[in-house]
């Protein structure tokens, strides 16, 4: 039975509130922290990075307990309610540093919430994505759903990208202390009121019943699955590129382009981009289905990206930074990433199939727990080599006040350019020689399995 409308959107609307978290987090916090509470960029990359360290235990064994739910209401949608209104409150609490904290005690502060977000992250995110192959079948229903909820998510965190610093000097009447608190809470209370209707509307329309793995196994199983850590391992070369530029462009702004308005600027930018990565899921992408396979537009995007930032650094050596000018790379960079989200979760979906017919198991928390944690990892080494270019910059409200050296512009231009270049040509490489799963093969995997299941 297809999928309704209602049950689409519900889904779509939940992938909204999702990422609109997600991003407030991925792009903000090292800002935060390090730019209006004062903590040291090294603290704080040191910080973020360890965090990653710890999600690589805590994301498979939360796979594991997902696996492991049997209740009336399914496996997925407990842990997704729950792990989201936990989350929620913790994104409150990580944007609402107590004043009277400072030094030591505001980096332990800030290192105990972080890992206790992505903790809750991972409680919500691992059911959400899981329940894709549960209650589709493959094939073009399942590249569909996955279009839509990759689409919504671009969605949410476009709308982060593009309204967060003005809503945030609105809301604190120019404090961005008191302004990214009151941002935090509206997000948080939007965030759990569209994840309570995508739980109302979603139900598993199927699921394999089988037993659920220990530890030991789940990791056997990964890693017996090789399609699934070379996706695994494209996700964190590309999520990687993106959380860099990201996680710099509003210190690009700030220091670079510079001015009293680059505020305004930053917000225009965010605004460009984050429609045009839209517009490239919902419109582009589909577009280019017509025409080609999904891996053909899978490398279309690798070179529109790389092109994108290729010339984004000619333009920043020649001086050339009118914000409309900056359109141009901007248009490449966003609408590659935009494709290359869609087309990483699909290819990640495929190897379920793939480890169902492989191993005997169709474990799909398993393999999207590794998606959860490959992308905070990936956020998290890109928060650290910002850290690491900010301190070698010394891009701080002191270089700001006192005249930012040449030396600091070109080190922030190079790791927000060349540094995405060298990551997506090693996707690129490893892609090319490791990844199987071609339509025909995707195809050929499902009628064996529907052959096997008849055959029981």
């Amino acid at each position: 039975m297809k999928l309704s409308f209602k049950e689409k959107a519900s889904y779509g609307l939940g992938a909204v509130g999702k990422d609109m978290v997600y991003m407030l987090s991925a792009s903000y916090v090292l800002y935060y922290y390090q730019s209006i509470l004062g903590v040291s960029a090294a603290a704080m990359g040191i910080i973020l990075m360890a965090a990653r360290v710890f999600d690589a235990f805590n994301d498979p064994v939360m796979g594991v307990l997902v696996a492991k739910t049997r209740t009336r209401w399914g496996k997925f949608r407990p842990w997704l309610l729950i792990g989201t209104i936990l989350n929620a409150a913790i994104l409150f609490i990580m944007f609402s540093a107590p004043p009277a904290l400072n030094g030591s005690g505001l980096v332990a502060y800030a290192a105990i919430v972080y890992v206790v977000w992505g903790v809750t992250y991972t409680m919500m995110d691992i059911p959400y994505w899981s329940m894709i192959p549960a209650f589709t079948e493959g094939g073009r229903e399942r590249e569909g759903l996955t279009t839509l909820a990759r689409s919504c998510a671009g969605v949410g965190s476009a709308l982060i990208t593009i309204i967060t610093m003005k809503c945030v000097v609105a809301l604190g009447q120019d404090d961005y202390r008191v302004g990214f608190r009151r941002f935090a809470l509206i997000i948080a209370v939007l965030f759990v009121v569209f994840i309570v209707i995508t739980c109302i509307n979603i139900k598993e329309k199927s699921t394999v019943d089988v037993e659920a793995p220990t530890v030991g196994q789940m990791f056997r199983a990964l890693i017996q699955n090789d399609q699934t850590m070379v996706v695994v391992a494209a996700i964190v070369l590309i999520n990687c590129s993106l959380y860099i530029t990201s996680n710099l462009l509003i210190y690009f702004f700030q220091y670079d382009i510079g001015g009293q308005k680059w505020v305004d600027d930053y917000t225009l930018f965010n605004t460009f981009g984050g429609g045009i990565q839209i517009l490239s899921m919902m419109l582009l992408y589909p577009l280019l289905r017509r025409f080609i396979n999904s891996l053909q537009v899978f490398y279309v995007s690798f070179v529109m990206a790389i092109t994108g930032y290729a010339v984004l650094f000619v333009m920043m050596c020649m001086g050339l930074t009118n914000i409309f000018m900056l359109f141009v790379p901007a248009f490449f960079v966003f609408s590659a990433f935009g494709m290359l989200t869609v087309l990483t979760t699909v290819f990640l979906a495929n190897t379920v199939d793939y480890g169902e017919l492989k191993n005997d198991r169709r474990d799909e928390s398993v393999i999207f727990s590794m998606q959860t944690f490959v992308v905070k990892l990936a956020s998290g080494v890109a928060v650290l080599i910002a850290s690491i270019c900010l301190s070698v910059a010394d891009l701080n409200d002191s270089a700001a006040a006192s005249g930012v050296s040449s030396f600091s512009i070109f080190a922030l231009r190079m790791t927000m350019t060349v540094i995405p270049i060298l990551g997506l040509l090693l996707a690129v490489f490893l892609f090319r020689r490791k990844y199987m799963l071609t339509e025909q093969k995707v195809e050929e995997i499902a009628s064996q399995i529907k052959r096997k299941h008849e055959g029981e």
